[in-house]
């Protein structure tokens, strides 16, 4: 069945905040087999400019996408189908350990491809005092709707 289409447009209420911790940081460059020691070290970090270990490039993934408006029946989307499609980042800065932050995860496009159905969310990532850290750019897929 496709996708709703009334959800094109709608946003939904920023995340819980989350914490952005050296630990979480340390295990998302792991998982992701970069050795940076940008993202291990703060004495690093902080002789490339940087006032704490950041993180990856990718890191916002973690929380980009945990918005239970997707979870939303009245959406449609089947999770046990979905398939990441595209993913890109902008920054103003790069998340840092210490830094808290909420997701505001708009979905900016649905269509059907063939059997599948795709979705486009932008997500604003911003710590918990408003400043904008990075908007991410989603494409998701579910297949054979």
């Amino acid at each position: 069945m496709p996708l709703n289409r009334d959800f094109i447009g709608r946003s939904f209420p920023p995340t819980d905040p989350y914490e952005v911790s050296r630990v979480k940081i340390r295990e998302f460059a792991d998982a992701i087999g970069d050795g940076n020691p940008i993202y291990r070290d703060a004495e690093a970090a902080k002789a490339a400019g940087h006032p704490d270990v950041i993180a990856p490039p990718t890191f916002p993934i973690v929380v980009s996408l945990g918005n239970a408006g997707l979870a939303d029946p009245e959406l449609g989307l089947n999770y046990a189908m979905v398939v990441h499609g595209e993913q890109r980042f902008e920054y103003t800065r790069p998340l840092r350990a210490g830094d808290v932050v909420t997701c505001t995860s708009t979905i900016t496009e649905i269509k059907s491809i063939g059997n599948n159905e795709k979705m486009v969310l932008e997500t604003d990532v911003k710590t918990v005092e408003g400043e904008l850290v990075c908007k991410t750019y989603n494409t998701i897929v579910e297949r054979g709707a």
